[in-house]
């Protein structure tokens, strides 16, 4: 116990994964990992902050929190870092005119995106949208253009859901950087800049939290 009272001194935070860590997906629901809803519940009673990061591509951030709440997880949107908004602003700041190659569950994260002649393409964990022609689309975008854009929501080779392992979308965009000679820019997870977003938000220095 010493030992870890001493590993733990100074931090005031903790940053949690959500899918695999807090829950196990399936299609449209989950089910919670064992003591993670009493582990969340703890460490809210307890003088750390506490945020949430994911790079769940597959639903809103509306949608994911609504699931987590039925699940029994206390959570609010506020507390969550999701990769759909961040790209958002991301596209807004730099003038970026997407073509969408992601899930139906979060393509109104994108309402308010301007999708016309594209100059850049945003690749997510699109589930069965990942056909040849939508992946040559993507492809044939990137290649008329000059300087070619790929952002990817996360880079995960697999997950895991109640029915078996689940390939990513990290294997899709490095079909994508191979087949054009690019580098994809990564919002979400193992993006160094997303994790420090999160801390940010929750008003912390990296030595500060777990």
């Amino acid at each position: 116990m010493a030992a870890w009272g001493q590993r733990l001194a100074g931090v005031r935070g903790v940053l949690l994964d959500v899918s695999g860590v807090l829950f196990d997906g399936a299609e449209g629901s989950g089910v919670p990992i064992a003591g993670s809803v009493e582990a969340v519940a703890r460490l809210k009673r307890s003088r750390l902050k506490v945020r949430f990061c994911t790079n769940e591509s597959q639903k809103s951030l509306g949608d994911l929190v609504r699931l987590l709440q039925q699940l029994g997880f206390d959570i609010s949107e506020g507390e969550v870092t999701a990769p759909a908004p961040a790209t958002c602003l991301i596209l807004k700041e730099r003038g970026l005119r997407p073509y969408l190659l992601i899930h139906d569950g979060i393509r109104s994260e994108f309402d308010q995106i301007d999708t016309s002649n594209p100059n850049c393409v945003v690749i997510a964990d699109a589930g069965e949208s990942f056909s040849y022609q939508n992946m040559n689309k993507a492809f044939q975008v990137l290649m008329e253009l000059e300087n070619p854009v790929l952002i990817s929501l996360g880079k995960g080779r697999y997950y895991k859901e109640t029915s078996g392992l689940m390939l990513d979308v990290g294997a899709y965009v490095k079909a994508l950087e191979y087949a054009c000679g690019i580098e994809a820019e990564v919002v979400g997870k193992p993006s160094p800049e997303y994790f420090k977003s999160a801390l940010q938000e929750m008003g912390l220095e990296a030595h500060q939290f777990v």
